[in-house]
C-alpha cells in the first residue's frame, strides 16, 4: 500500500494554478544534478570490490569448485594492475590453482579455469599475460 504524505508549504504560483513546494536535495551524498541514480549505484559498488566476476565466471568456479580468500583476490587485482600499466586490454592471469581470463579496463574475471581444465585449454582474444 503506498501511503502519501501531506505537504507543507505548499502554494499555488500564479501562472500554473499547479501546487509547488521548495525543492529538498533528494540525491545521495549531495550527488550533481542530471546523475541518474544507476550509474550512482554503480559507482558506489564498484568501490566496494576491487575486482569483479561475471555470471559465467561464477559459474565456471562454483562447479569446479574453485574457490579464492582475500590473498588470492589481492593477488588477483594486483595482476591488473600490471597488466594495466602496460596497456593491456584482455589478460590470462595464471595462478598455481587456476587461470583467468580478465578485462583490464573492467576489473571484471570473464571466465576461469581450474588446474585440471588448464591442459586442454585454448586462450583466444587475449592480449597479455601474467604469471603469479
Amino acid at each position: 500500500m503506498l501511503k502519501v504524505a501531506a505537504y507543507q508549504n505548499v502554494s499555488l504560483p500564479e501562472k500554473t494554478g499547479r501546487p509547488t513546494r521548495p525543492r529538498q536535495n533528494t540525491r545521495p551524498n549531495g550527488a550533481a544534478p542530471g546523475v541518474d541514480f544507476k550509474s550512482t549505484l554503480e559507482s558506489e559498488l564498484g568501490k566496494c570490490d576491487d575486482v569483479k566476476f561475471s555470471a559465467h565466471a561464477k559459474a565456471r568456479l562454483f562447479s569446479r569448485g574453485v574457490e579464492l580468500d582475500q590473498n588470492q583476490l589481492k593477488a588477483l587485482s594486483q595482476a591488473i594492475d600490471k597488466a594495466e600499466a602496460k596497456g593491456s586490454r584482455e589478460s590470462l592471469v595464471l595462478s598455481e590453482d587456476a587461470a583467468y581470463v580478465v578485462s583490464v579496463k573492467n576489473r571484471t574475471v570473464i571466465t576461469a579455469f581450474d588446474r585440471d581444465n588448464l591442459r586442454d585449454g585454448v586462450f583466444t582474444a587475449i592480449d597479455s599475460a601474467v604469471i603469479l
